[in-house]
């Protein structure tokens, strides 16, 4: 799961440099050179579709080097292999690797409802797959603004689901000042069959352990997630230097997934993130 709304947050690392420019020149500019990292505490259900809480860390780097930009939020990691410079255009194009760990139910330890600990615990899923995308900075409240298109496909290769997982979104950030920044971004999740059994279905076995009703879901869009965030300086400014980022998100389980009766009768259909933590610039 996504921990934070790091698209919001990353969107400091890329429109960066046209921020340092205003006091640092053409140099910084045109290397681009630029990273955040940072820890935090984020509250996020049990498991997915549950409406039981629990508090767990958010580690999250993000930034570029070299004209590459690299993206860590929780369990998932991105590349963007397409060197990016300054062109005048304000374009960015975006293509590259992600990886996701799913640990979704992988520990009975962190679950409060026994109906799900009776289904028993699932593999680790390591998701492995690409990402594409397109991003424009100067849209519409100034120079520093930012809307970003993308979308990834991953799948399970660690044989927890051995599907695939399809993920669209849209993300905006502005900024308020050289210390301050707020976003808000829209995405959707589609998933194979295989995710679907694996997460959302109860097996006849599973049903007699557990109590809940025998579920064979399909695959599909399983999730709409909405979200907003942002982050403050506490020493220098956005480009350099410690700063505090909060964010949240709601997410509304759909479909054969919203009707699951570990989510309908275990849990809920409405699943709610957040996060607060520091992080620093460099």
């Amino acid at each position: 799961m996504r921990l934070i709304p790091l698209a919001i947050l990353g969107s400091i690392a890329l429109a960066s440099p046209a921020l340092a420019q205003q006091e640092r020149g053409p140099t910084n500019s045109e290397t681009g050179d630029f990273a955040m990292v940072g820890v935090g505490a984020a509250i996020l259900p049990d498991y997915e579709g549950s409406d039981d809480y629990r508090i767990v860390p958010a580690p999250l780097a993000t930034g570029r080097l070299s004209g590459f930009g690299f993206e860590l939020a929780g369990t998932r990691l991105s590349v963007d292999l397409i060197p990016d410079y300054d062109s005048g255009t304000g374009l960015d194009f975006q293509a590259g690797p992600t990886v996701n760990v799913n640990l979704n139910r992988t520990s009975l330890k962190s679950i409060e409802d026994p109906r799900i600990k009776a289904l028993g615990k699932i593999d680790t899923g390591i998701e492995v797959g690409g990402f594409l995308g397109v991003a424009k900075t100067g849209v519409f409240t100034s120079d520093y603004d930012r809307i970003a298109f993308r979308a990834s496909y991953r799948k399970d290769v660690a044989n927890a689901s051995k599907a695939g997982v399809f993920n669209p979104s849209i993300t905006y950030m502005t900024p308020l000042s050289r210390k301050a920044m707020v976003g808000m971004f829209l995405s959707a999740t589609r998933v194979e069959k295989g995710y679907a059994t694996t997460y959302f279905g109860v097996t006849p076995a599973g049903a007699a352990a557990s109590g809940l009703a025998v579920w064979n879901p399909r695959g599909g869009w399983k999730d709409w997630t909405a979200g907003l965030g942002g982050a403050m300086s506490l020493t220098g400014d956005l480009t350099h230097g410690l700063q505090l980022f909060a964010g949240g998100t709601y997410r509304k389980l759909i479909g054969d997934f919203g009707d699951s009766p570990i989510v309908r009768t275990a849990g809920s259909r409405s699943q709610w993130l957040g996060s607060v933590g520091l992080a620093y610039s460099f």
